[in-house]
């Protein structure tokens, strides 16, 4: 076990490329880069390595970089890339098909938010308009989590029930370009936990029809294979985090992370870096006497309904944070959770921190004052940051 002072950038990178050597065994790694910031120097420090029986291809645009993922993996090749905001969007049309062919690519999106007007920090609504995509979607806190879930997304990806891509998510600049202390484990310590990859369906000299047409019954079939294996998502993700313990001997968060729940009367649900401030107002509520707690949802795709159900029951408020925004709907983390509250449960959405602004503790207190007075829910409230 090494331990580096890196960005969340640099994390990701540095877990790939130890991804790409454990499948040296087997039919190699590929990947295609093109830059977009906040996310540019991930792809160039996976450019600077040597991966044995591996190539990085330079390619023209982010639609290009997924193409040429979606072609190293029906190869049969170990793939990852990474982008970000108008990049994802460029790339939308070969997201979709990278899912579709059921490919097991892993992508380190950083969130930033979408434009024009050009705007360069963070906000989730990149990745959440992909949503149905039909790729896992995970959310990272910090820069440990980063590595470690690049490591378990080949793991989940690549599992003969899944085979499907899996995006890995962090928020720009609070991560993506912040220093901190990360473990990396021994490269025989990653061979162990990631064996060569088999993908079934890879393209050999037997000759195999790739994006042919489908008729009405033919995709009818493949869209149910592909509801089927995410629905098989949450029992695998926990396998995966029982052996990545078992391995590096530390946890793998798991798909909601609860803080101070057991006797709590209200919850504030958030996701990424916002879920560290909203800690700190809890335990400031709970020195007043307010039963506050918090959950962080770390699995959006597939949507993890069960353990939500679990600890929404019995509650009375639930405020939900958003860092995005649907027009005309309101925060897309909140219009899908409060379809799993129990009945009778208040659930109020929030908005704030769109377009990087800072969420500060005393935002999120004014959240929680609003969500203890409410009586009922109503409209998406948007919480003003500022810069």
């Amino acid at each position: 076990m090494s331990r580096e002072l890196v960005s969340a950038n640099h994390a990701a990178a540095m877990a790939a490329v130890l991804a790409a050597r454990a499948n040296r065994s087997g039919r190699g790694f590929g990947s295609g880069v093109y830059p977009i910031t906040p996310q540019t120097e991930c792809i160039e420090l996976l450019c600077e390595e040597e991966i044995e029986k591996g190539q990085v291809v330079r390619v023209e645009s982010e639609h290009s970089a997924m193409a040429v993922c979606i072609g190293f993996s029906l190869g049969g090749a170990r793939t990852f890339t990474a982008s970000s905001s108008n990049g994802l969007a460029y790339m939308a049309e070969n997201v979709f098909n990278a899912a579709f062919y059921r490919l097991p690519v892993v992508m380190m999106a950083v969130n930033r938010t979408l434009g024009p007007p050009w705007n360069i920090w963070v906000d989730h609504g990149d990745t959440l308009m992909l949503r149905d995509a039909g790729w896992v979607q995970l959310y990272c806190e910090d820069n440990q989590e980063v590595a470690d879930t690049i490591l378990a997304a080949y793991r989940l990806g690549e599992d003969p029930r899944i085979l499907l891509p899996v995006m890995v998510c962090q928020d720009a600049f609070i991560l993506s370009h912040t220093m901190m202390l990360t473990d990396f484990p021994e490269q025989p310590e990653v061979d162990a936990f990631l064996p060569p990859l088999e993908l079934p369906h890879r393209l050999t000299d037997r000759p195999r029809v790739v994006g042919g047409l489908d008729f009405p019954r033919e995709t009818e079939v493949h869209r149910i294979q592909h509801a089927n294996a995410m629905a098989l998502v949450p029992e695998v993700y926990r396998e995966v985090q029982a052996t990545f313990r078992s391995r590096f001997g530390r946890a793998l968060a798991d798909p909601v992370v609860p803080y101070r729940v057991e006797d709590a009367e209200m919850l504030l649900v958030s996701m990424g870096t916002t879920a560290s401030t909203v800690r700190t107002v809890v335990d400031r509520a709970r020195e007043r006497g307010i039963r506050a707690g918090a959950l962080r949802l770390r699995m959006f795709r597939p949507f993890p309904e069960e353990a939500l159900r679990g600890y929404l029951a019995g509650r009375a408020r639930v405020g939900v944070l958003d860092r995005n925004l649907c027009p005309g709907l309101g925060g897309i983390v909140w219009a899908e959770l409060r379809g799993v509250a129990p009945p009778g449960c208040l659930v109020q959405g929030y908005v704030l921190g769109m377009g990087g602004g800072d969420i500060r503790p005393e935002h999120v207190e004014r959240v929680l004052q609003d969500l203890t007075s409410r009586q009922r829910a109503g409209e998406p409230s948007f919480v003003e940051v500022g810069s």
